[in-house]
Parts: C-alpha cells; structure tokens; sequence
C-alpha cells in the first residue's frame, strides 16, 4: 500500500494546525460556533481535502468529483476554512461569515457556497444522502466516491442506521463514512446521554466494513482512506478516535465547548497553544 512521505506527513499535520486557528478565529469574530467539534476533525477535513479527494475547486460542479457532506453541519466554520484554502472562494470571504448577505451561513448550503454538496444542520442525513450519491454514481457510470464526515453522538439518530441500511443492501463500496468518535455531544460525554458501545460491532451488523483508527493521526487515517477506497463488496465506515476540542487545552473534553464562542484573552491563548504567532 501507498505510503504518506515525512513532508507529506509534515504539511497535513501544519494544514490541519491552521485550519484549527482560522476556525477559531472565525468563530470568535462572529461569537457563535462549534469549537469542540471542529477542533477535532482538523486532520480528517485536512487529510480529505488535501490528499484524498479528487476535486476541482475552479469546478466546483464537476460531475466526477469525489463528493464530501458534512453530516455534522455544525462544524461548519472548519469546512469553510478547508474550502477557503484549498481555494474554491477568497479567504477574506471567511470575515463575513453568517453575515445575511453572505454565502457562508451558520450551516453549510450547497445552493450559496461553492465546493458544498449538502445542505447541513440537522443531524443524521449525511449517510443516506451519501447512499443516494453514491447509487447514482454506479446507475450513471462514473467512478467517483463519496465521503460522509458525522459525529459519534449524532449515530444516535436512528435515520443513521436507515442509510446503512440502505448502503449495505446496495453494496456501496464508493461509499465511506467517518465518525468523528471524540466521545462528547452537546450535553456531556456520549456513554452517558445515549450509550453507543459496541459502535464497531453495530456497524459490521449492518453490513459495513469497520476500520478503526487514531483520528489525530495522519499516517492512520491516510492508511484507513486508501483500504475504505479499496474496498469493492460493501460500504466503509472508519471509526475515528479524536479529543474534542483538541489542541486547546481548556476546551478538550469538554461538552461546554460544543457551542461557545472564546472572548479576546481565550482566543489568544488558545491560538498560542496551537503554536500560531500573535
């Protein structure tokens, strides 16, 4: 199998990095966001957009493009950063953020922002859309593959397990989900609002192939996306281990920082935990 280079390693460790500052930044200036969530899918969303995806962002509608939907919608300040830098709008668009006029809104719509494939808020429909995508694909003849990016907590939903259901009766192997598994939703830690465990076990059940992995880790989660695309007789799910809030030392595992915004004095120190120059 295809090994990621030190450099490689190095440049989506320090993309991810920046992708957690401008998401920071973003959500301070508008004073409202998702910090934890986003903060803890930093490498996933990186690893995609820069390494996996077959994209085109001067083509945003392209019709073989690898399709991303981020089925926790509420993360959306870190896909805005990702999309911004991978270049499918200015970055300076990432200032007017949620303003009314603004092609940025609190969550993602695929009618106003260039490089979204779904329009996102509430929880649990990115599997089935992602089903109904991928199924077209093979119905069409085009090769390309869909990526589902959704919380742990929000595997509580019952819709979830409707579209894998639905994926594993059709064979979708150009379909791959991620959990964003950092054990933590809005209310508390996940095992105690609504016990998952065994999450791997309930996944193979439903017919899909599980891939566990370090979420933090780069060299893992390219090797668990290179072995989900390999896959050809079933849909795959990776089951990625992440901190919530990660890298900010007051907001990881903490529920308080599902949906806070930082004033002035957090902003910068959590900015210079994550190593950015002030």
């Amino acid at each position: 199998m295809e090994n990621l280079t030190e450099a490689e390693i190095k440049k989506l460790n320090e993309i991810s990095r920046e992708l957690r500052c401008t998401s920071l930044r973003m959500i301070h200036r508008r004073q409202a966001g998702h910090p934890g969530g986003s903060l803890s899918a930093a490498e996933i969303v990186a690893m995609l957009y820069f390494k996996i995806m077959n994209i085109d962002p001067h083509n945003p509608n392209w019709e073989e493009r690898d399709r991303f939907l981020l089925s926790k919608g509420h993360a959306s300040a870190l896909a805005y950063a990702a999309l911004a830098k991978r270049g499918y709008f200015p970055e300076s668009d990432l200032e007017h953020w949620g303003e009314l006029d603004c092609h940025l809104q609190g969550h993602p719509d695929r009618l106003k922002t260039p490089g979204v494939d779904m329009n996102s808020g509430i929880l649990g429909h990115g599997i089935a859309i992602g089903a109904g995508m991928a199924l077209a694909a093979g119905q069409k003849g085009m090769g390309y593959h869909v990526y589902t990016l959704l919380g742990d907590g929000e595997c509580q939903a019952g819709l979830v397990w409707e579209g894998a259901n639905t994926a594993a009766k059709f064979h979708l192997s150009n379909l791959t989900a991620i959990v964003d598994h950092n054990g933590v939703q809005l209310d508390g830690f996940v095992q105690e609002i609504m016990p998952l465990e065994p999450l791997a076990e309930k996944w193979k059940a439903f017919g899909w192939h599980v891939i566990e992995a370090d979420g933090h880790d780069i060299a893992q989660l390219f090797h668990a996306l290179m072995e989900a695309k390999a896959m050809r007789e079933k849909p795959s799910v990776i089951l990625a281990r992440t901190v919530k809030g990660k890298g900010v030392s007051f907001m990881e595992n903490k529920a308080a920082w599902h949906g806070a915004a930082p004033n002035d004095e957090q902003l910068a120190q959590a900015l210079k935990e994550l190593g950015e120059e002030i």
